[in-house]
């Protein structure tokens, strides 16, 4: 990438004026979520692990994916779609990706944007997301996926695409699916994990969080900003993060275990937490993990940090599951009072949950 790339413009557009920080040598360690890290270094040490989804290449259908887009997509480049092989030049020098990704648009009215490939990663946008999104909005998304690229996530990401297609071939077959569709429901938990991860990396791309909020918005409610508001919109993440009783949070579960990715509203909270966290502070500061020193990453400290991440995930949480998870934790009594009134929704006298307001039916006691 030469001088003028990074500095000039590329095609019909200008890079933004506003001063943004760049970030040579990051590592993805850096923004990942604790759940995504952990499991992709773990992945990453065991023994033979590059080795057999190399092996698995044969089966993929990596190299016909690649001629279907390179034959029936656009190709971005300073010809075609000059504005977004700007912002993908501009990501990559950001985030210090060396190796700029191809990247396709393809003709679909889903909004939607993917990072796939074993060998190399490929990105590819959909028209409905071009038009959907404006430039600073459009910038974020390219953001995301490069982060995806940096992370490597696309090499599982088509792992699970053509695993999710391999369980409907062999549906037919008894057990046959049931095993494949274990694999594909880790594969999902993992990803929406990592879809945090990149909406980080997407961030420390743009540096603009009311961009990245708005594209999240209209992911959900359509080229109708003005009908639409950010406050509100979190509200409704906080309302559905801290709502209902231990009926809904087994819902939320049930729910969301088909998605490869998580609820629009949950990913805008989760940005915004980390947007005003310490740790991404001090990334814009300069302190972050290198790449040269990935090889130097112990498995167990990944794993210290994720377990460390959860819990705070937990002690934090507004859901009624995670709740009742922390008074367990705390040793709190009443185990049989508090799980009733969680799954009832149910609250005591004085702000205690579990007792219900006097009345004849009780004599104001509990039974």
């Amino acid at each position: 990438m030469t001088d003028q790339d990074r500095d000039g413009t590329y095609g019909t557009e200008k890079q933004p004026a506003r001063s943004r920080r760049r970030f040579p040598g990051i590592s993805s360690r850096a923004y990942e979520h604790p759940a995504d890290r952990s499991a992709l270094v773990a992945l990453r040490k065991l023994s033979g692990f590059d080795t057999v989804f190399k092996a698995l290449s044969g089966l993929l259908p990596e190299r016909s994916l690649r001629l279907l887009f390179l034959s029936d997509s656009v190709r971005v480049s300073d010809a075609q779609f000059p504005h977004l092989h700007t912002m993908l030049l501009d990501a990559c020098y950001i985030l210090d990706l060396e190796k700029v990704p191809p990247m396709y648009v393809t003709q679909n009215p889903v909004p939607n944007a993917m990072c796939v490939g074993l060998d190399e990663p490929i990105i590819v946008v959909t028209t409905g997301l071009v038009e959907l999104l404006d430039e600073e909005e459009m910038r974020a998304v390219v953001g995301h996926e490069v982060g995806h690229a940096l992370s490597g996530h696309s090499v599982y990401r088509t792992v699970l695409l053509f695993l999710t297609s391999l369980a409907v071939k062999v549906a037919w077959i008894p057990l046959g699916n049931v095993a494949i569709m274990a694999i594909v429901t880790a594969l999902r938990e993992w990803f929406r994990k990592s879809e945090l991860s990149a909406d980080r990396a997407g961030l420390l791309v743009g540096q603009d969080l009311s961009a990245s909020m708005r594209g999240l918005m209209k992911m959900a409610g359509g080229n109708h900003l003005h009908e639409m508001n950010t406050d509100a919109f979190l509200a409704q993440a906080e309302e559905y993060e801290a709502g209902g009783d231990l009926r809904d949070s087994v819902l939320k579960i049930l729910n969301v275990l088909p998605r490869t990715h998580p609820f629009t509203t949950v990913r805008a909270a989760e940005l915004k937490r980390w947007s005003e966290s310490r740790d991404h502070q001090r990334l814009m500061d300069g302190h972050y993990p290198r790449r040269d020193e990935d090889k130097d990453t112990k498995v167990g400290e990944s794993f210290r940090q994720s377990a460390s991440g959860y819990a705070e995930e937990v002690r934090t949480s507004k859901d009624p599951l995670m709740k009742l998870v922390t008074d367990l934790a705390d040793g709190a009594g009443d185990l049989g009072g508090r799980l009733r009134d969680r799954f009832t929704g149910g609250t005591r006298a004085n702000g205690n949950p579990g007792a219900g307001a006097e009345g004849p039916s009780d004599g104001g006691g509990r039974s």
